[in-house]
């Protein structure tokens, strides 16, 4: 025994803590499972009124979870199918139409191309009555969808009305496949590719995407993540693998579980390892989104752009339980290859009231990307080049609540057959005066910030009784802020006639015709095309000359770019 080394004993009593530890774990899981068993079943059999067991259980697993993350979660075998698309494959049987309620009916939203919706002229506007027979009022959207979708081939009736007319639709439902690059084109001198998720399939097509747009010898490449909330990590680390050579690492995941420890290389020989290479990121490009970013941008092999990502560096794996559920638990957190960890809440602590908090600006460390440029951790991917986000002014948002574009959208269509190039499709201002006056005949009214403010306002001084002494001035301020309110139509023209020409655009060009259209306006996409035509600016922002050394350093981010 005393001819032991230290380092040989000090591993054995670690090894036996760990033993004593997993099997003290063991222990108490066992233990809390038959304490939960019995609870549950008698609360199921006494409980003095009759309750739902299923209805019971799934409570308890939520609020279970609910101490958690958001990311972990519980999926019975209602809700397999919905979870499928939402993380596995967008593939399913339907028509190709998506459906929004407006005052209580159920109208068609939007269209999309080549599908039985399309092939059979039913348009956004329309209103469903009747779904294979059974009358839609009354019905939620999840009834909605199980009616909608079917397999592949089986017949489907419709009862639509059109401008006050009852019409007949017999569609034959096909297998709807959702792509992950929704568009992808060249647009001047450089190709642009937009993915918006991470799911199945999504390297090749982004791999097919840009062999094609090779072919036409583009000045360089935008890969648009900017609206891509995330998927599977492994597609991810195929994306990037387009763009580096073998061999090098992408992205570590690290768990509890010495299991979930994986770090993931690049596994094949790159297809465009030297085309010039910018990413569009902003608030909601998140996991997936940032992998790929974050990895670019560590490598020094592009540009990214936009504003700061969402901050999500954490894994989830899917379990399978019994009869046919399952449940998507968070098992790692990922880093970018220089090292950093982007998450930005800290769900493993709550503060005094209950809440999670961002991890704070001492706790950030720094890091260097390949070339020595400083990057941070804890705060998602900031870009090199910082384009600041446009925010809607609470009128337009208002607008958009209450469907008001939807409506004079399809009265725009109703009244003009056709409207040129989606490129170049703008309203004028007599199209802009029309829509405005159309508002005086819809229930339409807001409550602006300041509106809402002085009410709160007014709240205080009656409970400090001190409303009658300021009734007068805030009587005053408030008439103000209604003739300030009256002009808001006019002063925020611009941002309200983009959102509508987006909406009167999809109802002739659908979503390809939507994303070609708010080029025009992409002031993210104009910078991306800068950058990618002045290869002296792209080489010294790689290379962290002058102000590009550092990227996102705490306490000395642009205004307006953090959340």
């Amino acid at each position: 025994m005393r001819a032991w080394k230290p380092a040989v004993a000090l591993a054995l009593l670690a090894s036996a803590s760990l033993g004593w530890s997993f099997k003290e774990d063991l222990f108490q899981v066992s233990k809390n499972l038959d304490i939960f068993a019995s609870l549950y079943k008698e609360v199921s059999i006494n409980y003095v009124d009759e309750t739902n067991p299923s209805d019971l259980m799934k409570t308890g697993i939520d609020a279970m979870l609910d101490n958690l993350d958001p990311y972990t979660e519980y999926i019975p075998e209602s809700e397999i199918e919905d979870y499928k698309l939402k993380y596995v494959s967008t593939q399913f049987g339907g028509i190709g139409a998506s459906t929004v309620f407006v005052d209580g009916k159920l109208y068609v939203n939007e269209i999309t191309e080549g599908y039985p919706a399309n092939k059979q002229d039913i348009r956004a506007g329309d209103q469903f009555v009747k779904i294979n027979g059974v009358d839609v009022k009354g019905k939620d959207r999840t009834q909605i969808s199980q009616l909608l979708r079917g397999p592949r081939n089986s017949a489907l009736d419709l009862v639509i009305i059109r401008d006050g007319s009852v019409l007949n639709k017999h569609l034959v439902r096909e297998e709807i496949k959702l792509p992950n690059v929704v568009y992808s084109a060249m647009t001047g001198q450089v190709g642009y590719i937009r993915l918006d998720k991470f799911l199945e399939n999504s390297a090749q097509e982004v791999k097919d995407a840009t062999q094609e747009l090779l072919k036409q010898n583009p000045k360089g490449l935008i890969l648009d993540l900017r609206y891509n909330g995330g998927g599977i990590l492994q597609e991810a680390v195929k994306i990037v693998n387009l763009f580096v050579p073998k061999d090098v690492l992408v992205v570590t995941q690290r768990g509890r579980n010495p299991e979930k420890t994986i770090a993931y290389r690049t596994a094949f020989q790159p297809m465009a390892e030297s085309v010039p290479l910018v990413v569009l990121v902003g608030g909601s490009s998140a996991s997936a989104s940032e992998i790929v970013a974050g990895a670019l941008q560590d490598l020094d092999r592009a540009v990214v752009v936009g504003q700061r990502s969402y901050g999500k560096g954490l894994v989830q794996q899917t379990f399978t339980l019994p009869y046919n559920s399952l449940v998507k638990v968070t098992v790692a957190k990922y880093f970018t290859p220089s090292g950093r960890c982007i998450q930005e809440i800290d769900y493993s602590h709550k503060n005094a009231n209950g809440a999670r908090d961002k991890f704070a600006d001492s706790l950030i460390k720094k890091f260097n990307t390949k070339s020595g440029r400083a990057v941070y951790d804890g705060k998602g991917i900031y870009p090199d080049v910082v384009v600041s986000a446009e925010k809607l002014h609470p009128i337009t948002i208002a607008l958009l609540n209450k469907n008001m574009f939807f409506d004079y959208a399809n009265s725009y269509r109703k009244n003009h057959a056709e409207i040129g190039a989606a490129t170049e499709f703008k309203i004028t201002d007599g199209d802009y005066t029309q829509f405005v006056n159309s508002l005086a005949t819809k229930d339409f009214d807001y409550t602006s910030t300041s509106e809402r403010l002085l009410g709160d306002l007014k709240a205080e001084t009656e409970k400090e009784h001190k409303s009658a002494l300021l009734k007068s001035d805030l009587d005053d301020l408030k008439a103000k802020m209604g003739s300030a309110k009256k002009t808001e139509l006019l002063t925020y023209k611009p941002e309200i006639k983009k959102m509508l020409e987006t909406q009167i655009v999809s109802r002739y060009f659908y979503e390809k015709g939507r994303i070609q259209q708010a080029f025009q306006y992409d002031q993210e996409l104009g910078a991306a095309k800068s950058i990618l035509t002045d290869s002296p600016k792209m080489l010294a922002i790689l290379k962290g000359e002058g102000a590009f050394k550092t990227i996102g350093e705490p306490g000395k981010t642009i205004a307006g770019l953090d959340k």
